[in-house]
């Protein structure tokens, strides 16, 4: 038997969640199908390694969606400053010089899954298919068919590829991506310190690549250290005590006393980006559309501003009884997102390139540019507003304005 539904996300993420909570209430019939159940959240459970540092701006979109408070419910850490140096030069930056009372907040990427998803049986006209395998993609522009595992036939006039940065929807209808290798890997430890709860982020860039470190509730923290693939490789292979004491010798000071390592991972660093977000009938958000260096922790958090300018575009195009499926209504959302996309990962990758190596005239140009960050006030705030997402044309949810 088929259903028809004017929306079908495909992928129940963080990214793929929010464009059914955004466009929860409104009139459309959407569906979103996910292939796991994320594991449900005990708050004796160890943090997650996976996690991120969401902005103002994605706090504002979770807050509009009902989703903020299932975070705070769980758990989360606000950080007020964030540090960055290289030898000589040196800026923090902290909160209070544009009178908010956090930067933003680091938060395990289930937690914020698992908020958003639990806000979807609040929306009438939506339905959550989980855990749903898709079996059959049929696209046909503004007809597309979806078949799962369990015989399920769903017809969608606009298909959202929230699955990821291999996304089966791109792949399926054909859309292409630009994509290339940092040859750098980031390995990242959970750890226990001897200090309490911390409000505070940092990165350090020294000659091997940046060292970070994430403040989590209580006394644990995430470090965040790149490196070359090999080294990465050796680093993981250790018994966690020679791990902690190559960790001790190698980061700075600021660190404070490891009390014992909890966790390790790793993962590539990749640059991704579709050629076009968009065909007829098919719309992509998150990961699908862009993997973006983690430097900054920008990944998520322009995510959900597609998810939220999505949203935007299909209501408002809806109201007007135009077709959400018509490029002319899909070219609006990759003209919002895709260039404000592409200047983020670029600004990423030219940080990333200028604070990776050793030429000494660049050395001494970052040194004098974080120096002269530290104390001209106008462009420490521009920063601080860029990274919070609280500057540039942002969809209304980013500003904390309501769609309905």
């Amino acid at each position: 038997m088929k259903q028809e539904f004017d929306v079908v996300v495909v992928g129940g993420g963080m990214v793929g969640a929010a464009v059914a909570c955004c466009l929860g209430g409104s009139d459309l019939k959407v569906a979103v199908i996910e292939s796991q159940v994320p594991e449900a959240f005990d708050e004796q459970q160890p943090h997650d390694l996976r996690v991120s540092a969401l902005s103002i701006a994605s706090k504002h979109i979770l807050e509009a969606v009902g989703a903020w408070q299932g975070i705070i419910d769980r758990r989360s850490c606000p950080f007020k400053r964030m540090r960055v140096w290289e030898t000589a030069g040196d800026t923090t930056f902290n909160s209070d010089d544009i009178k908010y009372p956090e930067l933003g907040y680091i938060v395990e990427n289930r937690i914020t899954q698992l908020a958003l998803l639990e806000r979807l049986p609040s929306f009438d006209n939506i339905q959550l298919l989980m855990p749903a395998t898709i079996t059959k993609i049929n696209y046909n522009g503004s007809d597309s068919e979806l078949v799962l595992a369990d015989g399920q036939v769903l017809n969608a006039k606009l298909l959202i590829a929230a699955d990821g940065g291999q996304s089966r929807v791109r792949q399926s209808v054909g859309l292409g991506v630009t994509s290339w290798d940092y040859n750098q890997h980031a390995l990242v430890i959970y750890i226990e310190t001897a200090y309490p709860q911390q409000d505070i982020t940092w990165q350090r860039f020294v000659s091997s690549g940046p060292q970070a470190f994430l403040p989590l509730s209580g006394n644990y923290g995430s470090i965040v250290w790149y490196q070359s693939p090999d080294e990465v490789r050796r680093l993981k292979a250790l018994p966690y005590e020679q791990l902690q004491a190559e960790l001790v010798a190698a980061f700075p000071d600021c660190l404070g006393e490891v009390k014992q390592i909890l966790g390790v991972a790793s993962f590539p660093l990749k640059r991704q980006h579709a050629q076009s977000y968009i065909k007829p009938g098919v719309a992509l958000v998150g990961d699908a559309a862009h993997m973006i260096n983690p430097l900054a922790g920008q990944g998520v958090n322009i995510g959900l501003l597609d998810a939220a300018a999505l949203a935007e575009v299909l209501i408002q195009a809806h109201q007007q009884g135009k077709n959400i499926a018509d490029m002319t209504v899909l070219r609006r959302y990759e003209t919002l997102r895709r260039n404000e996309n592409l200047k983020m990962m670029t600004l990423m990758d030219v940080f990333y390139r200028f604070f990776s190596n050793d030429i000494l005239p660049v050395k001494l140009l970052r040194n004098l540019g974080l120096g002269l960050a530290q104390r001209i006030g106008p462009a420490r705030i521009k920063v601080m507003k860029a990274a919070m997402g609280i500057e540039g044309n942002l969809p209304k949810l980013a500003k904390g304005e309501l769609l309905l």
